[in-house]
């Protein structure tokens, strides 16, 4: 999200290094070594199938691994190791399907609940495994004050337990945004925390904003403190790899950058993107660029109109549409598709060729 307050708070810089490395990556992101060279212009790829569906209203809240709570064995969090990626000769596992919630949560954590728990079951019915929610899911308000510190509450608290819930009782994943207690030295601000909650009920993956949205006449980090640079936040469903990024994250490459060459196929973007002159297209264009330029697909769920610009989305990894949502509540599902990946990444093997590594 983006919200505003007057300044004061400076926000501690966190910029990674850009560094240049001899050599390629490791087999990761390569293409098999008997493929046929393709021109980087050519794009012989067609996206996959995708469907689209309307849904309930939603919600979302978060956590990370800093507060002490587990995060389940196979996540990846700090000093942790991404899963390993399929080797590129071995067959690709099934398709994964994914779905994209978008609704207006407000300052009714309770009713923003039973609309996530509607757009949950939704998603689930139409076959998804991975339902991704909007940032401040949990309560939202177009810019932040006191009442978002008020709200906040620990990763144990009552509204992270009924998202656990949720995912237990629908078997899915589900990923959401949540304002959680900072606490310490940073206890009049919150975090603007993602929490992947798996069917199990225990947390398959935990973030923490990095870049707080100090922009366009607002100040997140008048009310929020910004999260500590960790291992990517990655999780695995059915062998597919997600990693997670919130809002105006999507605007900082090297985030997005790290996340793909830690090994996730997809990155989750939950947001509530502020509607403005020019917005919606800098929207569409920097999730399709960042889907391009990693070869990974892209899943941004954002808050409807008027808190929100809406255009929920799923990208294919050659930056192909594959489903969009309007400016109201909705559901919209795509599939992730390994084999399609592969052959993307066979054809447009930019990550095994470039000449730089990204160190926090």
């Amino acid at each position: 999200m983006q919200p505003q307050q007057p300044p004061s708070r400076a926000v501690p810089e966190t910029a990674e290094t850009l560094r240049p490395t001899a050599s390629a990556p490791d087999g990761t992101n390569s293409a098999p070594a008997d493929t046929p060279h393709a021109s980087d212009e050519t794009d012989t790829s067609t996206p996959p199938p995708a469907t689209a569906a309307t849904g309930s209203i939603v919600i979302g809240y978060s956590a990370t691994a800093e507060t002490g709570h587990s995060v389940r064995a196979g996540a990846v969090g700090l000093g942790e190791r991404p899963a390993a990626q399929p080797a590129a000769h071995a067959e690709p596992p099934p398709p994964v399907d994914i779905a994209v919630v978008q609704f207006g949560p407000y300052t009714d954590k309770a009713a923003n609940l039973a609309a996530l728990r509607g757009h949950v079951r939704a998603a689930a019915e139409l076959g998804a495994k991975v339902v991704v929610a909007p940032e401040y899911s949990m309560f939202a308000v177009k810019r932040l004050d006191q009442r978002v510190v008020a709200a906040a509450e620990p990763l144990t608290g009552a509204w992270v337990s009924e998202l656990r819930g949720l995912a237990a009782e629908f078997g899915v994943h589900v990923v959401a945004g949540v304002v959680e207690s900072a606490g310490g030295a940073d206890a009049d601000r919150v975090h603007n925390t993602l929490v992947a909650a798996a069917p199990d009920a225990e947390f398959a993956a935990i973030y923490r904003k990095v870049h707080l949205y100090d922009a366009f006449g607002f100040r997140e980090s008048e009310v929020v403190a910004p999260g500590a640079i960790e291992a990517p936040a990655i999780f695995t469903v059915d062998g597919v790899s997600f990693g997670l990024q919130t809002c105006f994250d999507l605007r900082f490459p090297e985030g997005c950058r790290r996340i793909a060459a830690a090994g996730a196929q997809v990155l989750l973007l939950p947001a509530q993107w502020i509607p403005g002159p020019g917005k919606l297209d800098q929207w569409t264009t920097l999730l399709r660029a960042r889907a391009i330029e990693n070869t990974v697909y892209v899943a941004a769920a954002d808050h409807c109109a008027p808190r929100g610009a809406g255009a929920s989305m799923i990208i294919d990894p050659a930056g192909h549409l594959l489903a969009e949502l309007g400016e109201a509540d909705g559901i919209a599902t795509g599939r992730i598709d390994l084999d399609h990946l592969r052959q993307i990444r066979t054809t447009n093997p930019s990550l095994s060729l470039r000449r730089f590594t990204i160190e926090p």
